[in-house]
C-alpha cells in the first residue's frame, strides 16, 4: 500500500513499508529555511512512531539533494541589532540540532538518497543518516568554510566516523567538492546508484536492513551509534538490558517458537 503525504516544503510517501521524505524546495536547491526545518522535524516524528515504517529515505526534490542552510536567512539574521546576533543564533542552533538529532536518533535505518549536491548543512544531514546512497550526479562539499562558517549540523562529529579524523580536516578545511567515485572510496558514500533509479535502490535497501525485529534494530542502532565514546563495560551493561528488552518482545518469542516448531517437524 502507497501512501503520500504532500506539504509544502517537505514531502513524504510511504510504500511496503519504506518512508521516503522528500525535501522540497527545488527553486533554491532544497536549501534549509525555518520552515522547512519544522515540517521535517514533524514528519521525522511522524514516521519514527509509525509502527508501519519499518525504514526511512532522505532525499531531494529537483537537481539537488540540499543545498544547505538558506543564505538569504542568513542576511536577514545579519540585519538585527548586533547585541541579538549570538543569541538569536544560539537558539536557532538549537532548532537546527533537534532536526538532526531527531533523523540521527530515528530509531529505524536510514538511508541519504543523495540525488545531487549536498552541500553545508546538506552534506551534514546526509551523515546524519545510518546510510547514504549516492547517485552518479552527487556531490558531496562540507562548504561551510566559504561562508565563515563551522560545520553546525553534526559533521564534526558524523564525518570523522566515516572517513577518519585527517581526512574529515582537510574535507572541511577546504569545502572542496567529492565526486561519487571518491566519496565511495573514502567510506563517506556506501553505494552509488544510477541517477534514474537511486530512490527505488534506496527504498529496496531499506526494505532488506529493515527486515528484522524493530525493537533488536532500535536498541542495536541506539548502542552502536554511541560505541565510539564509551566503553567497553558501559557497552556490555547496554547490551543486557537491551537483550532483556528483546526477550519480551512478541518477535523473538515468535520466532523461537518458529524455530522449535521447524526443528520438531524435521525430526518426525
Amino acid at each position: 500500500m502507497k501512501e503520500k503525504h504532500m506539504t509544502g516544503l517537505v514531502q513524504l510517501s510511504i510504500d511496503d513499508g519504506v518512508a521516503i521524505i522528500t525535501l522540497h524546495r527545488p527553486e533554491v536547491r532544497n536549501a534549509i529555511n525555518d520552515e522547512m526545518r519544522a515540517e521535517l522535524i514533524s514528519i521525522i516524528e511522524q514516521v519514527g512512531n509509525d509502527n508501519a515504517v519499518r525504514a526511512v529515505v532522505l532525499t531531494g526534490s529537483g537537481q539537488s539533494f540540499c543545498s544547505g542552510g538558506d543564505v538569504g536567512g542568513m542576511k536577514e539574521r545579519l540585519a538585527v541589532p548586533a547585541g541579538d546576533v549570538a543569541f538569536n543564533g544560539w537558539r536557532r542552533q538549537q532548532r537546527t540540532h533537534k532536526g538532526v538529532a531527531a533523523l540521527h536518533g530515528l530509531g529505524k535505518p536510514t538511508i541519504a538518497a543523495v540525488n545531487g549536491a549536498a552541500a553545508g548543512l546538506g552534506c551534514d544531514m546526509a551523515l546524519a543518516c545510518d546510510f547514504i546512497v549516492a547517485s552518479e550526479e552527487a556531490v558531496f562539499m562540507m562548504s561551510f568554510i566559504k561562508r565563515g562558517l563551522v560545520s553546525d549540523g553534526g559533521g564534526m562529529y558524523f564525518l570523522p566516523r566515516r572517513v577518519g579524523l585527517s581526512r574529515a580536516k582537510e574535507l572541511i578545511f577546504t569545502g572542496r567538492s567529492v565526486a561519487p567515485t571518491e566519496a565511495l572510496d573514502i567510506g563517506l558514500a556506501d553505494r552509488v546508484s544510477p541517477a534514474a533509479t537511486l530512490v527505488s535502490d534506496a527504498a529496496a535497501w531499506g526494505r532488506e536492513l529493515g527486515r528484522g525485529s524493530s525493537a533488536a534494530i532500535a536498541l542495536s542502532k541506539a548502542i552502536l551509534d554511541r560505541t565510539f565514546e564509551t566503553a567497553e563495560e558501559q557497552v556490555f551493561a547496554l547490551g543486557r538490558e537491551a537483550q532483556a528488552i528483546c526477550y519480551t518482545t512478541a518477535q523473538h518469542h515468535d520466532s523461537v517458537a518458529a524455530f522449535l516448531d521447524k526443528s520438531k517437524r524435521r525430526e518426525r
